[in-house]
């Protein structure tokens, strides 16, 4: 307070310069210069009555009490906010590890049916092959057989023709005993 007294008393001091200076004595209300001085000091005397500086003073540091917890709480917010950013990153890449696991899981899986789908699929194709081999064994066999009894008819009708023809009664009787001494020996 004294340091704005002495500044405005030298600011005063100042403007007593003869070019600054209003006409007649100084210390006459006809005196401008003289009527800012005292308008000055009544100003300054009723803002340190009225304790204007005090309540500025006790303003400021409530608005810098308050500007402190703004930024407190703007710390903590940020804090917060990095915490929860670091919590939301570590989710992410759990998440993506597991995805990460799941799709292997799933590729490994995947391989597995292929190989065993092939393994079936060969199985099956095995199992048809041997089963259409053996069809065409028994219809080769079937084939053979019906062939061997056509040739066998044909052959005892031509024989029987040809026996017809050249078979008279003494030989007829000797072919019989000859087959039935036949017949006789292969069952015993």
């Amino acid at each position: 307070m004294r340091k704005i007294f002495g500044t405005a008393a030298l600011m005063v001091g100042a403007s007593f310069t003869p070019a600054m200076a209003a006409t007649g004595p100084f210390f006459s209300l006809r005196n401008t210069d003289f009527v800012v001085l005292l308008g000055f000091i009544v100003f300054v005397a009723i803002v340190l009555w009225a304790k204007v500086p005090a309540r500025v003073v006790g303003l400021l540091d409530v608005r810098a009490e308050t500007i402190r917890a703004q930024l407190a709480e703007a710390r903590a917010l940020r804090d917060e906010a990095a915490a929860l950013l670091a919590s939301y990153e570590q989710k992410q890449k759990d998440v993506q590890d597991q995805a990460d696991r799941i799709v292997e899981a799933a590729r490994r899986e995947a391989e597995a049916a292929a190989v065993k789908a092939r393994a079936e699929i060969e199985t099956s194709v095995a199992r048809r092959l041997s089963a259409a081999e053996e069809q065409i064994e028994s219809a080769q066999k079937a084939a053979i057989k019906d062939v061997r009894d056509r040739a066998a008819t044909v052959a005892i009708a031509a024989a029987r023709d040809v026996i017809a023809g050249q078979m008279d009664a003494t030989k007829g009787n000797k072919l019989i005993d000859d087959a039935i001494k036949t017949v006789d020996a292969q069952l015993h």
